[in-house]
């Protein structure tokens, strides 16, 4: 089997999918106008997808009550230092910050609370 998306039921569709392509760098593959908005965004290797859309009438994940190992959404990133600065300045916040030999992991929460995680690994995936 081949992953093809992983789908997320959130608020705030149109903002949040901009601040994902501004600030992220993802790219909108197919977008729907009418409810729920599903909206399926890619990486810059278009191989990883992420789907955001808006049913109110379902749960909806409240990402500030887990802890982010629960729940996140990880990215390679060449200068986490770097992106973690660019990022809180657009509104996202500092979780933890883990720097070891080889590794530096950056767990941030978007401007809606849902855990990003920016990694910058020696030996990558």
């Amino acid at each position: 089997m081949v992953f093809e998306h992983f789908a997320l039921n959130i608020t705030d569709i149109y903002k949040r999918v901009d601040w994902f392509v501004t600030h992220l760098g993802l790219t909108v593959v197919v977008g729907q106008e009418k409810p729920p908005f599903m909206t399926f965004l890619a990486d810059s290797t278009g191989r990883v997808i992420m789907e955001l859309y808006q049913k109110p009438e379902e749960p909806l994940s409240n990402f500030e009550e887990r802890h982010p190992a629960t729940f996140h959404v990880a990215f390679v990133s060449d200068d986490a230092e770097a992106d973690k600065h660019r990022l809180m300045a657009e509104g996202a916040t500092l979780v933890e910050e883990v720097k070891r030999e080889g590794l530096h992991l950056v767990m941030l929460r978007d401007p809606w609370g849902m855990p990003l995680q920016l990694c910058k690994r020696a030996k990558k995936f």
